[in-house]
């Protein structure tokens, strides 16, 4: 039977890992990233790009926005079905083995369903971002990609799901506090690992070759006092024409990332202003900061996992590894493999403002950062209007839209920061 101390071990994991985010928030994100308090009013879309580059990247963002919003809604729909009704529990009583092999079967099947109900919306977008000209990739190797991520999301997920299911099979009153613990620690190694392990399956990296670009970035990294690990050229053309950079890892494995396209295909002087924004991040050590922020919100949802379970009572008489109409729930039968995933992703579209707003303040600091180091915001303006019209970026993204699943600033409001800072320094 759940006892209430069970549900007090629970309470606790989830009071710590809240208020461990919450400290963490508050000393590590830049609340108020623009110096003066920012821009209040925003360029018009028409000022940077043409009326015809605004109706192309219109005609392309508004259905593919419906179109996520759609697989959103169907994904989520399945995943209730299955987490919240028997079918999961039957889904997962089908299968064989031992508990640790149940788990991760019930995983991969479970994926696997999720995967295969919104590829057709996934191979919709594909060949839409082909005729626009968004994708180089061939529909086999867009296939392969497809393959590989719902590998890696398989063994990701498995892997937490294991220590759940195991460490609730050996602690019944404290795996709240145990599988916490160790999925914080599974966070900040996943972290350390992802750009040697997980970005090799998708990229081929070659450091950026010598010449005046990379004497560039060196000499931005050492007036923005960051120490370079690496600075790779990623083979991005060969999926995309649309330009990207990003910054991954930290300690040893932090790395700084350019799309070849990015560096072949726009002025240095642009790039630069890129290439300032990622070393602000490494500066700052962003995926750090990201990195124990997801320790700690790990923490907070397993103790709340444990709450929404204590809820549920075993059959007197009940089993441990049998299943059961009243145990099947409980957090060390594999039978609660669906509810986990289902309450994962439901707990995941609530927590998305809070995550995305996160990411854009993040972001926003990164901007102000190049900005400040390269003191050339034509160079930045001009990069964001390439970023946008090659991305093909709506100038007009409904504010809500942005609001919860913006993980970035817009276009619009990163023109109207450099505008603001010229302006600070000009004393306007």
């Amino acid at each position: 039977m759940v006892t209430a101390h069970e549900r007090r071990v629970a309470a606790v994991v989830t009071a710590v890992g809240a208020l461990a985010f919450v400290v963490l928030a508050a000393a590590l994100v830049p609340w108020h990233p623009v110096p003066g308090g920012g821009p209040t009013t925003l360029p018009a879309a028409d000022t940077i790009l043409t009326p015809a580059q605004l109706a192309r990247a219109h005609d392309y963002s508004a259905p593919a926005r419906i179109l996520g919003y759609v697989s959103l809604v169907v994904s989520l729909a399945v995943t209730c079905w299955l987490g919240f009704t028997r079918a999961g529990l039957r889904l997962v009583g089908r299968l064989p083995g031992w508990w640790w092999v149940k788990v991760v079967l019930g995983v991969a099947a479970f994926n696997l369903v999720g995967r295969l109900v919104t590829l057709p919306f996934a191979w919709v977008g594909y060949r839409r971002r082909v005729e626009y000209g968004l994708s180089t990739q061939a529909w086999p190797d867009w296939l392969r990609d497809v393959a590989v991520s719902w590998v890696v999301n398989v063994v990701g997920t498995g892997l937490v799901l294991l220590v759940v299911v195991g460490t609730a099979r050996r602690w019944r009153t404290w795996w709240p506090a145990v599988a916490g613990g160790i999925a914080a620690v599974l966070v900040m190694l996943g972290s350390f690992v992802y750009p040697v392990v997980v970005e090799p399956l998708f990229n081929h990296f070659t450091p950026l070759a010598d010449g005046s670009l990379r004497s560039g970035v060196l000499r931005l990294a050492d007036e923005e006092g960051v120490h370079v690990d690496d600075v790779l050229e990623a083979d991005a053309s060969r999926r995309t024409t649309t330009l990207n950079a990003y910054v991954s890892g930290f300690g040893g494995t932090r790395r700084v990332v350019l799309y070849d396209n990015l560096v072949n295909d726009v002025p240095e002087d642009q790039v630069l202003s890129v290439v300032a924004h990622e070393l602000g991040h490494a500066r700052h050590d962003d995926v750090l900061t990201g990195s124990l922020l997801g320790a700690a919100g790990a923490v907070f949802g397993l103790g709340l996992l444990g709450l929404v379970l204590a809820g549920r009572r075993e059959e007197p008489g009940a089993q441990r590894g049998r299943e059961t109409p009243g145990n099947a729930r409980r957090a060390w039968d594999p039978a609660v493999v669906p509810r986990v995933l289902a309450l994962v992703a439901v707990a995941g579209l609530l927590a998305s403002p809070v995550q995305n707003g996160i990411s854009r303040r993040i972001e926003t600091r990164a901007d102000v950062d190049a900005l400040l180091a390269t003191r050339d915001p034509d160079a930045f303006v001009a990069v964001q209007r390439q970023l946008a019209l090659r991305s093909l970026s709506d100038l007009a993204t409904p504010a809500w839209s942005q609001f919860w699943f913006g993980s970035h600033p817009t276009t619009r409001e990163r023109i109207a920061v450099a505008g603001w800072l010229s302006d600070q320094r000009a004393g306007r």
